[in-house]
């Protein structure tokens, strides 16, 4: 199992940037696909960005394909996602997530969520 805890969520302006963290724990963190998903209010949650366990293969939505970078550090257990150009519509609770390794990721655990707001 894995414990999720999601940091560095804040109040922004338009074209500023932000680094989400996620830091895991548990045993053997190589294991795990990891990804990024956001909800905004009175919509569905929305995949943002996901990194294969070795941090070798990234796949982005459109929307923020260009302006987001998800990165991870096995040995801190901590998976990031940088946000560049920011925009209002990237408001939104935004949730780290993790799969197992050869689950096609299937995300089942998730963290608490972080809440990322842009004003313009």
């Amino acid at each position: 199992q894995v414990q999720l805890v999601e940091s560095g969520g804040r109040l922004v302006q338009a074209g500023d940037s932000l680094r989400l963290s996620c830091a895991a724990s548990g045993r053997t963190w190589s294991d795990y696909d990891m990804g990024w998903f956001r909800q905004a209010p009175g919509k569905e949650r929305q995949f943002v960005a996901d990194i294969s366990w070795s941090g070798s293969i990234t796949a982005y939505a459109d929307s923020v394909k260009g302006r987001f970078t998800i990165s991870r550090d096995n040995a801190k257990n901590t998976v990031y996602l940088q946000m560049n150009s920011l925009k209002a519509e990237d408001t939104a609770l935004y949730y780290c997530a993790a799969a197992r390794r050869g689950t096609s990721y299937n995300f089942v655990y998730w963290g608490q969520g972080t809440q990322v707001t842009v004003s313009s």
